[in-house]
């Protein structure tokens, strides 16, 4: 087997840094599109393990004719369902670009299904969902259970990326996909208790998604291996604006770092927290997840955790594609890798 060809490897063939490669791969913003274009052909041709399913990213005119000689035969058509708007900033934008390109060259199609607040309670399906056209289901925000049940019993394959919670251990029919949301939260948690910070809490409903009641886990399951109790006034669940506010005002002292689900609950919170006079992170360090573009835009920037969208858009691929092929095979569930990232909102210039 080959040596595993690694984002510093690709930096070097090109003679740049590891960070631009990380941008380019993970479609993050501030880079032009001729520099991305470039190593992206690269980590293609030095076999890259996120790009196992992309044949060529080039957009030059010989390119393009030749894709559209070698246009693969018409396969089926995915339907993505989500009951929420991706929007730019939602780690599933960046994924589904990948995602739709490597199934284009395996010749099938994405059409997009929103999913109603009046279709989930009624369980029924978009009107725009034609089943006999379909051959696979993908799920975004999809986290009402009931009707994932009522998805998994259509006869089709179908992969979660993300779902709702699971308290009674007992999964979903289905191929699920996640990130992992574990190690970088873990880290956070232990790196703070060797600086001596002994009180941490936790902002996000745990009951929203199986993402997020991990990275609650996560969190506390920390804590107790560390035998530091967890003050469960500082565990904030509800984050609508007006809820976080009123649980704020409850409190008598802070914690001295709040670990949040995800980056734009982390967003609220510090704007929470300034309007009553508490600086991040003078008063109180502050931690999310997801490196959406606002993480990096944020006052202070946002300690965060990195998700890799692209070995998501693979993992998605494959786990869909042998699913297509072997209906039979046991249900699977996936974690990819994730990066945690330390900014100025933990103290960490």
């Amino acid at each position: 087997m080959g040596q595993r060809v690694t984002i510093q490897d690709i930096a070097d063939a090109l003679g740049i840094s590891r960070n631009t490669v990380s941008k380019a791969i993970n479609n993050s913003d501030g880079l032009a599109e001729a520099t991305r274009e470039k190593i992206l052909q690269k980590a293609v041709e030095m076999g890259y393990k996120q790009f196992s399913y992309v044949s060529a990213l080039t957009n030059s005119k010989r390119d393009a004719e030749a894709a559209q000689q070698d246009r693969p035969a018409f396969r089926g058509e995915i339907a993505l369902f989500t009951a929420a708007f991706l929007h730019n900033s939602h780690f599933a934008a960046l994924m589904l670009d990948g995602f739709q390109r490597e199934i284009s060259q395996l010749g099938f199609t994405l059409n997009t299904h929103r999913v109603t607040h009046e279709e989930l309670a009624a369980h029924t399906l978009p009107l725009t969902f034609r089943k006999e056209r379909t051959t696979a289901i993908i799920c975004f925000e999809m986290f009402n259970r009931a009707y994932d049940e009522f998805i998994c019993s259509l006869g089709l394959p179908v992969l979660f990326v993300d779902a709702p919670p699971c308290p009674s251990g007992k999964p979903l029919s289905a191929d699920h996909l996640y990130m992992d949301n574990f190690s970088g939260i873990t880290q956070i948690v232990n790196t703070m208790l060797e600086r001596g910070l002994r009180r941490i809490g936790f902002i996000g409903d745990w009951d929203h998604c199986q993402s997020f009641f991990e990275r609650y886990l996560a969190f506390r399951s920390a804590m107790l291996l560390a035998g530091v109790p967890v003050e469960e006034r500082w565990c904030i669940k509800e984050t609508f604006e007006d809820d976080m506010h009123t649980q704020l005002d409850t409190l008598e002292d802070l914690p001295e770092l709040f670990i949040c689900a995800n980056d734009f609950v982390a967003c609220d919170a510090i704007k929470a927290l300034r309007s009553r006079g508490w600086r991040v992170p003078d008063d109180v360090l502050i931690s999310g997840f997801d490196d959406a573009p606002e993480s990096r835009r944020s006052d202070p920037p946002l300690t965060t955790v990195h998700i890799h969208t692209q070995i998501m858009a693979f993992s998605a691929v494959h786990l869909l594609m042998s699913r297509i092929n072997q209906p039979s095979l046991d249900y699977r569930t996936i974690y990819t890798e994730t990066e945690l990232i330390w900014r100025a909102s933990t103290d960490f210039k």
